[in-house]
């Protein structure tokens, strides 16, 4: 009798290692092979990354921002890890763009409240560093979301409201017209998925990208 029940539980135990590794191996490697294979034939670019490659070299992708410096750039949100935009100092540390030392490659916000004093200064930060970069705006007229982060503190797009209050500037700054940089503007700006869902977003990474090319700093 006790031989016949241990029998069981052998069985038992053969069919249930039989089924893990069988689930294992469909859907831990099977499954994840097909499905990158079929993307990459299918869809190439998105399953690279979705890279901007000039003159044959990567310089960032389509759906990540970059923090950018140079006032005849446009500015994307605030980012809690400004993007993972680092440079080496002069003692080689890896540092952001800031001088604060970079804190390693990662996504996500601050997440403070509404009453934590350390989000006031952030925003009260922003808005004086906005002002001071585009004086001809009033503080009423800076958008919402040049002053709030995105959940992943990588998002590249900005409202078109936001993007047009920065024309002014980075026309004095680059030398292009106002014009220029609106059909720039408007160029890399897309509109609600199937006219219905989200909103209206301009990429900046694309932007600038744009306005580095018509200013000759690269090749188109």
């Amino acid at each position: 009798m006790m031989n016949k029940s241990k029998g069981k539980m052998i069985k038992g135990l053969r069919q249930a290692l039989m089924v893990s590794v069988s689930l294992l191996v469909i859907c831990g490697l099977l499954f994840p092979l097909v499905l990158s294979g079929i993307s990459a034939i299918l869809f190439p670019h998105q399953a690279n990354g979705s890279t901007i490659e000039v003159n044959g070299e990567i310089i960032g992708a389509e759906f990540v921002g970059q923090d950018f410096t140079k006032e005849y750039f446009m500015k994307c949100r605030p980012s809690a890890y400004q993007y993972n935009t680092y440079t080496i100092d002069e003692n080689g540390n890896e540092v952001y763009n800031d001088g604060t030392e970079f804190a390693g490659l990662a996504s996500g916000s601050n997440n403070y409240s509404a009453t934590n004093p350390a989000l006031a200064e952030r925003v009260e930060k922003d808005i004086q560093e906005f002002l001071d970069a585009n004086p001809s705006i009033r503080i009423e007229d800076i958008p919402t979301d040049l002053l709030t982060a995105s959940g992943s503190g990588l998002d590249p797009h900005i409202s078109p409201a936001s993007a047009k209050v920065q024309i002014p500037a980075i026309a004095k700054a680059s030398g292009l017209t106002q014009e220029q940089l609106q059909q720039i503007v408007d160029k890399n700006t897309t509109g609600k998925l199937f006219g219905v869902l989200g909103e209206e977003v301009t990429n900046v990474v694309k932007v600038n990208l744009d306005i580095a090319q018509a200013m000759g700093i690269i090749s188109k």
